[in-house]
């Protein structure tokens, strides 16, 4: 069984001005998911995808074993995550000439995760026959069904009913629910390449604590990815 590793990685952010490129414990945002990639022995191929050049020099100084340049149509800041991963993996295979049948995607902005989170997402992957993905998620810290309210017209607001056909008035009364970690993503190749989005019905979810879930879209969360990273001396 082929597995590949993507990490897609665009030259542009707004929120977090060259982020992916940005130091963190020395070393490039980057370069942290490709070090757990390479430690977890897990993938036959590492793949970089970026519109950037100064990124795919940074992922071929860490040993990837492609970098793939991203077409201008997938670098835009409305391109969506699939395409660009289903890119990447169709010109690797024409290059490496492999097929792989297990697809996973790390995030660079989410560089918290353990190497043990990635062996873990593919095992429940490759044990559950029937499922199509994993995506990974941390326990939401306040509850839609319960926190989320909606203005109203006459600008009062009420607890929003999108959600459920009734309110929620206790806590202990919602549903589980849970936040998109956006670190780990992986799928069966045939699932892959037909799909249009991360959830289908038969999508598993893998569990992640909320300290390895921190996601950098903004100056704050690098600061506090920061904080983490410099608590446990390393990443990867």
């Amino acid at each position: 069984m082929n597995r590949i590793c993507t990490i897609c990685a665009r030259g542009g952010s707004k929120g977090v001005k060259n982020k992916n490129i940005r130091e963190l414990l020395g070393i490039p945002l980057i370069a942290h998911s490709i070090i757990q990639a390479k430690n977890s022995n897990l993938f036959d191929v590492i793949a970089v995808s970026s519109d950037s050049e100064e990124i795919l020099k940074i992922a071929k100084f860490y040993g990837v074993d492609y970098v793939i340049k991203r077409p201008n149509e997938l670098a835009t800041d409305t391109a969506a995550k699939i395409p660009v991963m289903q890119h990447c993996v169709s010109e690797v295979e024409k290059l490496s000439g492999l097929k792989f049948d297990i697809i996973t995607d790390l995030d660079a902005t989410s560089p918290l995760r353990d190497i043990s989170d990635i062996k873990n997402c593919i095992e429940l992957l490759e044990l559950h026959h029937e499922a199509t993905n994993i995506i990974t998620a941390a326990p939401a810290r306040r509850s839609p069904y319960f926190n989320m309210v909606e203005k109203l017209e006459n600008g009062y607001v009420e607890l929003s009913k999108s959600l459920t056909t009734k309110s929620i008035i206790r806590r202990q009364d919602a549903p589980k629910t849970y936040d998109m970690n956006a670190s780990i993503y992986a799928w069966r190749r045939n699932e892959f390449f037909n799909c249009e989005s991360v959830f289908t019905n038969k999508t598993l979810l893998y569990e992640m604590p909320e300290e390895r879930s921190q996601d950098i879209d903004s100056e704050l969360d690098f600061e506090i990815v920061k904080l983490l990273a410099e608590k446990r001396g390393t990443l990867g």
